[in-house]
């Protein structure tokens, strides 16, 4: 029975950083929501309480009934989690007198503890709440403090219960890793069994066992988890899977060629797809982002199904669904921000069941098991891609013309990005490690691109907008281009990257010298929130 840890989710944003973490101690876990709490789960070996936006004293904070675990396997709450623990055994918790936000420096009542094992005196940990913890509840004992938060964390004297005030999931708790593996390993007694080896092995029977001889279709993108879950189903079923990459035309510079290279490398069988014409005749003149995403999302629909329809014996839709697309949210706000970035939502007239091999894989899980797999490197680093392509990144209507400017800007910052390299230490460097990148420490440093230092970059044309600029004896009048890039490690929130100048400066006056339509570069400096990845 394979082992997990249940992390119930009070609407954290750092939920799913939760998560991640565990499984890098090669522990599964789930994320469920703060009431499903599974009831006669005998593979659970211990729980986690999320953070929250909410005081324990709103009237709509979510709350939990503890005897449901507390007792029966080892429990730990998390800033939320901990005040929610201590409210509910007769505790106090009030509002602080100013948030307590940044970073503090752990001062150990109990450092015996077991939480604390292998703790360095003066410790640094992440603060982010409103409200805190200003008496413990009885059968409980303070284990640590900070000099503005007394009850930094706790623990019960009777039962498996600990709790902090503060993130160890979040890089800026520096042993916070150590606190999570005392708690899921030592205390709970995981056996570190879940890794990407031992996954790749046991899906491959799965999806031999699910599928057995029928014939299964794919639709790549030519991302990471489209194309991980394609070699993960070619070795389970080798022939039987028939791949469709569909080129909307607004992919990356010689994208569809390169990808489809790539993918014949890799032994896969696969049918390109030039749909590029259908594309752009349909989105002539539309400027609305919503409207641009959902005519792609039609578009890329009836094409792929147009496909997908001459494999008559097809019995099986494969997607690469990766956990995070499925953990089911919260929806604290109830407001819709836009449309997702990627193309889903195939018509149920296909008749196919669905297939998905990397539905219980994080997005750093799914790059390890492409190594595991043996996939080239830069198909498993590469950053994440908005499924309507450069449609979401040309503000104003698309032509061809459009697509050509940025395709050929954009090619010059990522090739930089790939070629410029910079030396790591501290936080940045394990941040970087902890997701997946391939990289030696030396002397407390590491040396990577700046591409694999950050979670995504791109290149935006403002169509809408014209520059002066002057080349040589003339006046020109063209566009201007914005280069985005940013740090996360969810996507969920995101800082913008803080490039070289020198990489700056010559990737702008590379673009100017040899992007003709473009005589002007910015780069956005906005974080996330309140912006977005995207502009559009």
């Amino acid at each position: 029975m394979q082992q997990k840890i249940i992390i119930l989710d009070f609407g954290s944003q750092t939920t799913q950083l939760i998560g991640r973490r565990v499984r890098e101690l090669d522990t599964f876990c789930e994320i469920l929501p703060y009431n499903k709490f599974p009831q006669g789960d005998d593979s659970v070996i211990g729980v986690i309480l999320s953070g929250s936006p909410y005081s324990v004293h709103d009237p709509e904070a979510f709350k939990v009934d503890l005897s449901q675990f507390v007792g029966k396997v080892p429990v730990l709450g998390i800033c939320y989690g901990a005040q929610f623990i201590s409210y509910a055994n007769g505790g106090k918790v009030e509002k602080a007198d100013s948030r307590e936000y940044g970073r503090a420096n752990l001062a150990f009542i109990n450092k015996e503890n077991r939480l604390f094992k292998g703790f360095d005196d003066n410790c640094q940990v992440w603060m982010s709440h409103g409200d805190t913890i200003t008496a413990i509840p009885e059968g409980f004992e303070c284990i640590a403090s900070t000099s503005n938060v007394k009850f930094a964390a706790y623990a019960s004297t009777k039962q498996p219960v600990w709790a902090v005030q503060f993130h160890p999931e979040v890089f800026h708790s520096v042993q916070g890793t150590q606190l999570l593996k005392n708690f899921v390993v030592d205390i709970c007694g995981s056996k570190q069994d879940w890794s990407a080896a031992s996954f790749v092995d046991t899906t491959v029977a799965e999806l031999k066992a699910q599928v057995g001889n029928d014939r299964v279709i794919l639709g790549l993108s030519g991302g990471v988890d489209s194309s991980v879950a394609a070699v993960l189903l070619n070795k389970a079923i080798g022939k039987n899977l028939t791949c469709i990459f569909v080129d909307h035309g607004m992919l990356r510079k010689n994208e569809f060629r390169d990808v489809m290279h790539d993918y014949e490398c890799l032994g896969l069988n696969v049918i390109g797809v030039d749909a590029s014409e259908k594309f752009f005749a349909d989105l002539a003149g539309v400027t609305d982002p919503e409207q641009k995403r959902k005519i792609i999302g039609r578009d890329f629909v009836e094409v792929f199904n147009a496909e997908a329809q001459k494999i008559k014996d097809a019995k099986w839709l494969a997607q690469g669904t990766i956990y995070p697309d499925r953990i089911e949210s919260l929806n604290i706000t109830g407001k819709v921000i836009k449309s997702h970035h990627n193309v889903g939502g195939l018509p149920k007239e296909m008749h196919l069941s669905l297939c998905e091999p990397l539905k219980w894989l994080f997005k750093d899980e799914v790059r390890r098991v492409g190594r595991q797999l043996g996939m080239p490197e830069h198909l498993i680093t590469r950053h994440p891609f908005p499924g309507p392509g450069l449609a979401v990144r040309i503000l104003g209507d698309i032509t061809r013309e459009k697509v050509r400017i940025l395709q050929d800007a954009d090619d010059i910052y990522i090739r930089g990005l790939r070629e410029y390299k910079v030396k790591l230490s501290g936080e940045e460097a394990r941040r970087v490690l902890a997701a997946g990148v391939p990289a030696d420490m030396k002397d407390g440093e590491i040396e990577v691109s700046l591409y694999d230092q950050i979670w995504q970059a791109g290149t935006v044309l403002l169509s809408t907008v014209r520059s002066v600029g002057v080349m040589g004896d003339e006046r020109t009048y063209e566009h201007p281009v914005a280069l985005r890039a940013v740090t996360s490690t969810d996507a969920m929130t995101a800082d913008w990257a803080h490039l070289p100048y020198d990489f700056m400066a010559k990737v702008s006056n590379e673009i100017i010298n040899k992007v003709r339509g473009v005589n002007r570069v910015c780069y956005d400096i906005s974080s996330k929130p309140p912006s977005t990845i995207e502009w559009e």
